[in-house]
């Protein structure tokens, strides 16, 4: 017995739920670097922890800087109903892109976060933008 297998494995039924439901609300910075290379992305990508001036240094090419603590009804009413929106946030030690998703959940939106978050990103070499303009990923 060790550490791994002290708790039985829960069967694939279960196994395969639990996995459905973590996809259902995450993303990865691959997944969203993809999307955001083949043009027109089925969602918008915010920018929802920092300063205005920390967002113009680097961000997510695509991103719009919308704070976690700026996200309200009237607000989210610029986009249309149903959109999804994709949160991210500095990265794993950060909980900007949590605050921000259940803001998001609370007024009824469809939200998304891309795990990883800015040092995710970095981690992959992905690009950044940067200015007060959102940019785009180049293919």
């Amino acid at each position: 017995m060790s550490y791994v297998t002290d708790v039985p494995v829960a069967p694939p039924e279960i196994a395969r739920d639990h996995f459905l439901r973590r996809l259902s609300v995450e993303t990865d910075c691959s997944d969203v670097a993809a999307t955001l290379r083949g043009g027109e992305p089925d969602f918008v990508l915010l920018h929802v922890v920092g300063s205005p001036d920390a967002y113009e240094r680097r961000h997510v090419p695509g991103a719009l800087h919308l704070p976690h603590r700026e996200i309200s009804a009237e607000r989210m009413a610029e986009w249309p109903a149903g959109t999804l929106f994709v949160v991210y946030c500095a990265g794993p030690h950060c909980n900007g892109a949590d605050r921000a998703a259940f803001k998001l959940a609370s007024l009824g939106l469809p939200v998304k976060i891309m795990i990883g978050g800015i040092s995710g990103w970095q981690d992959e070499e992905l690009p950044f933008a940067s200015g007060r303009a959102p940019g785009a990923l180049r293919a």
